[in-house]
């Protein structure tokens, strides 16, 4: 059985949340732009805040194989910096965790102000593969200092969970299909792009809900959470939350789906949901 872990964070974008690998452009050697913005950047956030829990079940087919939380449970101070306190985890059910255990955990410490990252790390348990990455980010000097090294970064590098937040932010309301938005992420010891392709509306249901959705495919080569060896295509909710409400994935031996079961604790109407 393929890495679960890896399609339950489709489910999230990436995510999704997330995910067999998708198809990117490594920018470079990685090397710091040449010139730096004066001051730390400001964006606009009216997406999500601490509180927000949003939990998804991973089906193979007509099985749940999995299930992945996504929360921001607390603040945290990074650099004097105020952050979120994002966590990702994903765990197999306990009929997989008979023959394949997943227990995986991806967390990021996101500039509030900014919605850059400051730490991130990752902890993976699978099968019996053990992986263990954790960086933090020096924006000021651009740099990645990681478990395995020293790297140069561009100012405001993403991490992919904060990549996927910070994507929750961007606002879509003019986009045509085939328009992309494009950022770098950094992960083990190189700078990637990560492309996000707009595609369209459409009112989907789920458990959780009806929902009216815009629907997203980021392509990526690496990043840990994107790992699909074919297209992924992600649901957002179609308004300023922009909550991500199902993942589809297309694998060699199928496809996976994470469809979004329970929101807790988001602050204001979501105004995309139907019923």
């Amino acid at each position: 059985m393929k890495r679960l872990s890896i399609y339950a964070l489709l489910a999230l974008f990436y995510t999704s949340l997330i995910f067999p690998e998708l198809l990117a452009q490594k920018t470079g050697s990685g090397a710091p732009d040449s010139k730096r913005p004066p001051s730390y950047r400001k964006i606009e956030n009216k997406a999500f805040d601490v509180g927000e829990e949003l939990i998804f079940d991973v089906n193979y087919g007509f099985v749940t194989a999995g299930q992945a939380r996504m929360a921001i449970p607390s603040y945290s101070w990074q650099k004097g910096r105020k952050c979120y306190n994002v966590q990702f985890l994903v765990k197999s059910t306990s009929f997989f965790d008979s023959f394949y255990r997943v227990r995986d955990r991806y967390e990021s410490h996101i500039d509030v102000d900014g919605l850059f990252p400051w730490k991130f790390v990752q902890q993976i348990r699978e099968g019996n593969f053990k992986r263990d990455f954790n960086a933090r980010f020096d924006h000021d000097a651009q740099k990645a200092y990681t478990s395995e090294g020293v790297y140069p970064v561009p100012m405001f590098t993403q991490d992919i969970l904060s990549a996927f937040y910070y994507m929750r932010t961007q606002d879509y309301s003019g986009m045509k299909p085939g328009q992309k938005v494009t950022l770098r992420n950094f992960y083990k010891d190189s700078t990637y792009t990560l492309t996000v392709v707009y595609h369209r509306k459409e009112t989907i249901e789920v458990e959780a809900g009806t929902f009216r959705t815009i629907v997203l495919e980021p392509v990526m080569e690496e990043g840990g959470l994107f790992k699909a060896s074919g297209s992924i295509y992600v649901w957002l909710t179609d308004d300023e939350k922009k909550i991500p409400v199902q993942v589809e994935a297309e694998i060699p031996i199928g496809s996976i789906k994470s469809e979004l079961t329970e929101v807790k604790g988001v602050k204001g109407p979501v105004r995309a949901k139907v019923k």
